[in-house]
């Protein structure tokens, strides 16, 4: 790393919460510094064009700034903005929103949605763990990986995860320890339900008598049930104990309950997935005369509550194994009468296929982070929905795509808004509705 006594003055901050600068012709992007903070920076990674730095001395602090919670943070990845009050990390959160939509989508919402809050801390239900033996140390280290991607962090707690995940992280170090070889478990993977917390254990190699014996005696005394998983994803199943409750989620404003498997998507923070649910049904406004498509539906997150309004509605994902499950899922709740589900690659679709779906009223659109340009590019007048709410992991995106459907495909970007669905991080989760222009 370079050492620079340079001074800067923080403009403001990149959709990864970086500060970002100006200095000798180039960009600066510092991490951990604050819009409007004056700082020194070191240097460590440089281009032709732009610098990435991290923060050194800082010598005008912003009102913003708050003292991290956790220990390794700035080590750890797994939080990038626990120096940022919590409600300016929404606001800068809405301003990335916004910034995408007009830079890159060229478009302007006629409303900004109030951004959806939730608890600040203690809410992650998902994550993946590294483990990792390390001899300098003499223990093992559970966690999340460094910035530098090479390293697992040291950590003793998360204040991110839930309290009860959070505290077994050294204990999960000390029985790796106990196993007969300590690289055999390169990875947990965590999935906490309503009823269940569930510990994924990679395995690479066939566990002794002994091994078994301890993880069970880990399992009795933390009230967790452990899954292994030996290959690919057909190969996790449930270890010990086998006679725990099944994994799921409610959703209680629409009466359903969501069985899934550990290894299966669900959106991390459960109380906010809630919250956004609400949202966007408040959004789509479902009427029992009218079909309704689910794109990106993954379990029926959205499809399912969309039913319960009475409104057929149609579940279209990439996977196979999720379309089961979500049919599953809608048996489950007694809605199979007016839910429909299809398996079929979207980032394929093409406008005969979509044609081929059929006419709806509505849609609503939850994709992945590379978003569904070729599902937006398909519309025809034919097939154009009144109303799309599309729900967005990636603001870029979000706005490629909505510039597609506001200036291709006669579509008004009626509001949008952040939901603060990872915070302390500079993840951006945001809803945005489209409605189409008459004629």
């Amino acid at each position: 790393m370079q050492n620079t006594n340079n001074t800067v003055v923080i403009e403001s901050l990149d959709h990864e919460g970086r500060g970002i600068a100006h200095a000798d012709g180039k960009v600066i992007f510092i991490e951990g510094a604050l819009t409007g903070e004056r700082v020194t920076y070191s240097t460590y990674r440089k281009k032709n064009n732009y610098e990435q730095a991290k923060v050194g001395r800082i010598l005008k602090q912003s009102f913003m700034r708050v003292q991290p919670k956790c220990p390794v943070f700035g080590v750890c990845g797994g939080c990038s903005m626990q120096h940022l009050d919590a409600g300016a990390q929404v606001a800068v959160k809405q301003r990335v929103l916004e910034d995408n939509l007009q830079r890159i989508g060229k478009v302007k919402p006629e409303v900004i949605l109030p951004a959806i809050y939730g608890q600040p801390w203690a809410y992650r239900q998902r994550a993946r763990l590294s483990v990792r033996h390390v001899l300098k140390k003499e223990k093992t280290l559970v966690g999340f990986r460094e910035q530098n991607g090479k390293y697992v962090a040291d950590m003793q707690h998360c204040e991110i995860l839930t309290p009860k995940i959070a505290g077994l992280l050294p204990l999960l170090g000390q029985l790796n320890e106990r196993l007969a070889r300590r690289d055999i478990v390169p990875q947990i993977e965590v999935a906490v339900g309503d009823n269940v917390d569930v510990l994924v254990l990679r395995i690479l190699a066939a566990l002794t008598l002994a091994d078994e014996v301890a993880i069970k005696a880990f399992a009795d005394e933390h009230q967790v049930q452990f899954w292994t998983q030996t290959g690919g994803p057909d190969t996790v199943k449930p270890f010990y104990p086998l006679d725990a409750p099944a994994l799921s989620y409610s959703l209680p404003e629409f009466g359903v309950t969501m069985p899934f498997a550990p290894t299966e998507f669900t959106q991390v923070n459960s109380d906010l997935n809630r919250l956004m649910v609400s949202r966007a049904m408040r959004l789509l406004k479902p009427q029992s005369n009218e079909r309704i498509a689910d794109f990106f539906c993954g379990l029926g997150n959205f499809t399912l509550p969309i039913a319960r309004s009475g409104a057929q509605v149609m579940g279209v994902e990439g996977s196979d194994a999720l379309v089961k499950r979500a049919l599953q899922s809608a048996r489950y709740n007694n809605l199979g009468g007016n839910t429909e589900f299809r398996a079929m690659n979207l980032f394929e679709m093409t406008e005969s296929v979509l044609a081929g779906l059929g006419r709806f009223d509505k849609w609503l659109i939850d994709p992945p982070r590379d978003g569904a340009i070729e599902l937006v590019r398909a519309i025809t007048p034919e097939t154009a929905p009144q109303r799309i709410v599309y729900v967005s992991c990636n603001p870029g995106t979000l706005a490629r795509d909505a510039e597609v459907l506001v200036h291709a495909k006669g579509y008004v970007l009626k509001a949008a808004g952040v939901m603060n669905m990872f915070p302390q991080t500079s993840h951006v989760e945001s809803i945005a509705v489209f409605e189409r222009e008459a004629g």
